[in-house]
């Protein structure tokens, strides 16, 4: 019986992958995926019928995937980072009937950006993203205010694009009303792929213009520090003994 695989791709290198990712998406005949995923696939989707569709394409590519299955054939359908995070796992369990799915989990874009950064996340985070296409803004706002308030790291996903120019200071402001100006922020862009940059910078000094829809941003709590060029936020390991 054909199976419908839900794949994390990571963010895009193949260093970033895991061993059971590349084994489901070789195994599978038909893949499909956000063209721009599978352009950073390359040569593990040749051969294979691909199904792509663009931005705000989501839905019609999962129903072509279910109906590949259907079909009898072995599908994959591959989300960036993990596809359980703001990925295709949801609609894909929410619409699939009589077939069998696999979730494969993948490596998600703030855990790449953080290792890139030194270990920000070391202690309890959330992740928000600042896109309003799906979710009301007042509600966004509502979760950082709450986030802040409760001195988690915050990993912002989807922090700007051409429509949404200034949701990420609109965040930043909100936070700000809960978090010290000096609080270090890594602004990670392209994390584990081409492209690739980094900065580490202030609450109070974020360079909007460097922010784009490809950019991570993790805002530190109130313990999170910079040594050596790497941002790091203690869980609270006794280090030196007494």
């Amino acid at each position: 019986m054909a199976k419908l695989y839900v794949v994390g791709i990571g963010p895009g290198g193949r260093e970033h992958m895991t061993l059971k990712a590349v084994e489901t998406i070789a195994k599978c005949p038909v893949i499909a995926g956000y063209t721009f995923y599978i352009a950073l696939l390359g040569e593990l989707v040749e051969n294979k019928e691909i199904i792509k569709t663009g931005m705000k394409g989501e839905i019609e590519r999962c129903k072509r995937a279910i109906d590949k299955v259907r079909q009898g054939f072995d599908t994959c359908i591959v989300s960036s980072g993990d596809p359980g995070l703001y990925g295709m796992a949801g609609p894909i369990l929410e619409m699939a009937e009589d077939i069998e799915v696999e979730v494969v989990p993948g490596v998600s874009a703030a855990f790449c950006a953080a290792s890139e950064m030194g270990a920000p996340i070391m202690h309890d985070f959330c992740t928000v993203s600042l896109s309003d296409l799906l979710t009301p803004w007042a509600v966004i706002e509502k979760r950082l205010a709450c986030a802040a308030m409760g001195d988690f790291v915050i990993a912002l996903y989807n922090p700007k694009s051409k429509g949404r120019i200034t949701h990420i200071e609109k965040a930043v402001a909100v936070i700000s009303k809960h978090q010290r100006p000096n609080t270090p922020v890594a602004l990670v862009k392209n994390a584990g792929r081409q492209g690739n940059r980094k900065i580490i910078t202030t609450l109070e000094h974020i360079d909007y213009g460097l922010i784009d829809m490809m950019t991570v941003v993790i805002i530190g709590n109130s313990q999170t520090f910079v040594k050596d060029g790497m941002m790091i936020t203690p869980r609270g390991y006794k280090l030196v003994d007494s």
